[in-house]
């Protein structure tokens, strides 16, 4: 499959231009010249926004580890068979002490397509450093109602969760929000992974903005989410792109993981 490089993007607006009138001869004072009226120049239609639909990708970012380059990191989606699909994230540090500090991490989560809602089935998240290897995996059993995860978690965390109608993986939550996301949109997800339980409320701007990525310039929807505290997560989409064109975590008011899209693929 060929690598499809993504372009720039750029809303181009009309511009009415009036002429000037030309010089004519004089008119007696009781006779001014009629002026006609300038026609009205109709705006044009505000640009639709449209989510992707769910369907096999794989894209390329770029990593910056505390506003540094790092290393590299792709994401996958893969159609596995009738209304099941999977979902992978990997970060490579390549340099410096981003790969000692254990940015090095692999996560995936098996799911379902139920009528266009995403429901998990499994979720693994492996952590590798020079000093430092670790992997759980949980389950997702929604017949059963619960979620519970085993391997390296706090034995607190390795209890039965019980499971609630739309939870969501970290990894599902970036799908759901290219999914939902609008200009002005509120969006509300439980998270349900690694053996914890949070509330995550997202904000899309009202605006799409300028957003540049290393050489390139899209025009993005600003998602950040709203009840993170001081670890802000902050996400800008493009429309008919389906990935985030970059992904932002911010800790105590700095950058600490910034993926910023290089390319991407249909699979």
């Amino acid at each position: 499959m060929k690598t499809t490089p993504l372009l720039r993007k750029f809303l181009l607006l009309p511009i009415a231009v009036l002429a000037c009138a030309a010089w004519g001869q004089a008119t007696p004072p009781d006779a001014p010249a009629a002026v006609p009226a300038a026609p009205a120049v109709p705006m044009p239609p505000a640009l639709a926004w449209e989510p992707p639909p769910l369907q096999p990708f794989s894209a390329t970012y770029q990593a910056f580890y505390k506003g540094k380059e790092a290393g590299d990191a792709t994401m996958q989606v893969t159609h596995t068979g009738g209304t099941q699909w999977r979902v992978d994230m990997q970060v490579v540090g390549r340099r410096g002490f981003a790969s000692v500090l254990g940015l090095n991490i692999e996560q995936s989560t098996v799911f379902e397509e139920r009528g266009g809602a995403y429901a998990p089935l499994s979720q693994s998240t492996v952590r590798k450093g020079l000093f430092l290897g670790k992997k759980a995996v949980g389950t997702y059993n929604w017949q059963a109602g619960t979620a519970q995860w085993s391997g390296d978690v706090k034995k607190d965390r390795a209890q039965p969760i019980p499971l609630q109608a739309g939870d969501q993986s970290a990894l599902l939550i970036n799908l759901a929000i290219m999914r939902d996301a609008r200009p002005g949109a509120t969006m509300h997800y439980r998270y349900v992974d690694m053996g914890r339980v949070r509330q995550h409320d997202y904000q899309a701007a009202a605006e799409t903005e300028n957003v540049a990525v290393g050489d390139l310039s899209y025009n993005a929807l600003r998602v950040f989410r709203t009840n993170g505290g001081s670890n802000e997560t902050i996400l800008w989409i493009a429309n008919g792109v389906p990935t985030p064109v970059r992904i932002l975590q911010r800790e105590d008011g700095e950058d600490r993981v910034d993926l910023r899209l290089i390319e991407y693929q249909g699979v």
